[in-house]
């Protein structure tokens, strides 16, 4: 749900205002005068020639022959272009940033939510919009430059290093590498905390071997202590029953005390009889 309403809240002013700078200037303004023609070159499927004051990869004009692609069917269907060719002007070129500035929007919620999970959906959404406020960010997602897609690129490579999905996280740095080679420092960066995260969780896994090993040694050792109280009870237990039967056997007389003895009333019967 963070994700909708993230996308929906930037997109009201994307799309308002992207209207209003193509309303206002229709044509290639600064450094669009380079980037423009250019991809407007691929468009044609001119892939060969390249403008020496462009001073980054192709990353983006790429991109935008997709962009381009997904939108016109739509532009046949509405007779806004009847040819590749058409369909890239400079609004659609600029388009390729405001799609762009929706998705990096998204991709911040979700680095915001992964580092404090503990966020509410409603505060993570707006500490999104607020960082899609940022002004270089902000002005250059009306204009076909590569700023935006750059940095659309590096956090999703960081939003993959932090979801242990290293591989694809890769395919993103190399893409972002292509659209601005000055990336490569991020992409050194992201690789560093993936290293980090990795080292953490082996020594993480071998600290619970570890303890797993010590809890069933200290497993084995109570056992064997109850065994050996156990059988030190035992034979405590025996050794005073046999000291308790040993006082109550019972010895006979000797034979000399079983033989009959004459007492004094026996002698006096016998000195009476006779």
């Amino acid at each position: 749900m963070g994700r909708i309403a993230t996308a929906a809240i930037v997109s009201l002013w994307v799309i308002p205002v992207s209207v209003l700078v193509n309303r206002i200037v229709p044509d290639p303004y600064m450094d669009e005068i380079f980037h423009i023609p250019q991809a407007q070159k691929y468009c044609n499927g001119d892939f060969m020639s390249w403008d020496p004051m462009i001073t980054t990869p192709p990353g983006l004009y790429y991109l935008s022959l997709v962009h381009v692609a997904a939108l016109l069917p739509s532009k046949y269907v509405l007779q806004l272009a009847s040819s590749f060719p058409e369909a890239c002007s400079t609004a659609v070129l600029r388009s390729v940033n405001g799609v762009l500035a929706v998705l990096c929007s998204i991709i911040v919620y979700e680095i915001i939510t992964h580092l404090r999970p503990a966020l509410d959906d409603r505060k993570a959404t707006l500490f999104a919009a607020v960082l899609a406020l940022y002004p270089l960010h902000w002005f250059f997602t009306f204009l076909y430059y590569t700023d935006v897609a750059s940095l659309t690129a590096v956090l999703a490579m960081y939003l993959a290093c932090l979801k242990k999905k290293y591989l694809f996280s890769a395919l993103l740095g190399a893409m972002s590498v292509v659209i601005r080679q000055t990336n490569i420092i991020w992409m050194l960066f992201v690789a560093c905390s993936g290293v980090i995260d990795i080292t953490m969780a082996h020594q993480k896994d071998s600290v619970e071997v570890d303890n797993s090993k010590a809890s069933n040694k200290g497993t084995n050792l109570s056992a064997l202590n109850t065994s050996v109280n156990v059988s030190s009870n035992l034979k405590r237990r025996k050794s005073r029953g046999n000291s308790k039967a040993n006082q109550h056997i019972f010895y006979p007389p000797n034979a000399s005390s079983a033989s009959p003895t004459l007492g004094s009333f026996d002698i006096f019967d016998l000195t009476f009889v006779s």
